[in-house]
């Protein structure tokens, strides 16, 4: 690498670490208000609202990188070409594809790095991210009981505690378990205390009662059409204890969680477990979400290509150029509209899954034609205008 290569290179490396960390700082602060109630409403603490918020940033990062690779580029090699230095190398002999070495060079290391966060990084961040969340929300149910407060313990089973005292006794309780279906469980007790059981964390109460809601069948012999009734069962107990744990559906542990796309891995979303009974749905999603991790990498490379060929084919000046560079900065914007929406159609339908590499190839090839001169394509000249004869 020369010392022009150096020159150029640094600016565009100090430039990408500056914008990608500002931009990522800027997503994940916006992302993670999502998850301010698990510190506000639930008790935890704030480093673990950051440890958790702070695995979403791997894939922040994947998504940011080939967008400010094209930003980094085409404002430094603008600003080279407003500058004059641009003509100084050209001047000195160095061609189209000689000056955008340093920013191949960038965008070939933006790309690799992208790879590797698609492929081992982000999976392994998405997985411990919604195993912390899954066990936030359903397992951890001492840290969710506050006081005054009505807790949901997943989408079926809330706990209202009236105060909680000094040692840690609960007064005024309240709960409701809708984890059976078709029976729902009301729960009034006096008191009780959160203690740890063999599937998780346990409430054990005192001097209450249970009243449960039963769905009886019509007795033998009804005409047919007879509805079924309902029927409320109460019953008074002087001590009673109660799962917490998150049990119905059968999800009894972590290892039971269905785990979506963004959290296996490359061998997983092409190839998964029969054990594991994907729906056909899931399967096309599976199959989409794999093409889009190793295509997309390939977009930090393509939208660096779309950058130079903004940058290195038009006359930029202090005040001018602006319509070349507007017209640079719409293609990318329209390119990841069109990524959105091929990763869309593809997930639906696997027969389009092509149209993701189509555009995460054909930007750059189009890109490296025109840094190229466009060869093959025949140039218009200007007409001469014709000698004036003497007077």
């Amino acid at each position: 690498m020369t010392r022009l290569d150096r020159y150029i290179f640094r600016q565009l490396s100090v430039a990408l670490l500056a914008v990608t960390i500002g931009l990522a700082a800027l997503v994940w602060l916006t992302q993670s208000l999502r998850f301010i109630e698990l510190v506000l409403d639930r008790g935890l603490s704030f480093m673990v609202f950051i440890e958790l918020t702070g695995l979403l940033l791997p894939s922040f990062f994947a998504v940011i990188l080939p967008i400010t690779t094209f930003v980094v580029t085409l404002f430094v090699y603008v600003r080279l070409a407003a500058d004059r230095e641009l003509v100084v190398m050209r001047a000195a002999g160095l061609s189209q594809w000689r000056l955008a070495r340093p920013a191949l060079a960038l965008a070939g290391l933006a790309a690799l790095l992208c790879y590797g966060l698609n492929l081992w990084l982000v999976p392994s961040s998405q997985a411990a991210f919604r195993a912390w969340q899954y066990e936030i929300r359903n397992q951890l149910a001492a840290i969710l009981v506050q006081e005054g407060v009505f807790s949901s313990v997943g989408d079926d089973l809330t706990v209202y505690a009236r105060y909680r005292d000094p040692d840690g006794t609960l007064r005024g309780i309240l709960i409701h378990d809708a984890r059976e279906r078709g029976a729902p469980v009301t729960i009034l007790a006096e008191a009780g205390r959160i203690t740890p059981g063999p599937n998780g964390p346990r409430v054990t109460l005192e001097n209450g009662e249970r009243q449960q809601v039963e769905r009886v069948p019509p007795p033998a012999g009804a005409p047919p059409g007879t509805p079924a009734t309902t029927r409320l069962s109460v019953l008074s107990f002087s001590e009673n204890s109660v799962d917490l744990a998150r049990t119905s559906r059968g999800a009894t542990a972590e290892a039971d969680r269905y785990r979506n796309a963004q959290e296996r891995t490359i061998d997983e979303l092409l190839h998964p477990d029969p054990a594991d009974h994907v729906p056909d749905r899931d399967l096309r999603r599976f199959r989409a979400e794999a093409h889009q991790r190793l295509a997309s990498p390939l977009n930090a490379i393509g939208f660096g290509l779309v950058a130079l060929a903004t940058a290195l084919t038009g006359q930029f000046r202090r005040h001018g150029g602006g319509l070349r560079l507007f017209t640079g900065i719409m293609v990318v914007v329209g390119l990841l509209a069109i990524g959105l929406m091929t990763g869309n159609l593809a997930a639906r339908q696997n027969v389009m899954i092509p149209l993701i590499w189509v555009n995460a190839l054909v930007p750059g090839l189009v890109s490296a034609w025109v840094i190229g001169g466009m060869p093959g394509l025949p140039h218009l000249r200007r007409p001469r205008r014709p000698a004036a004869g003497p007077a």
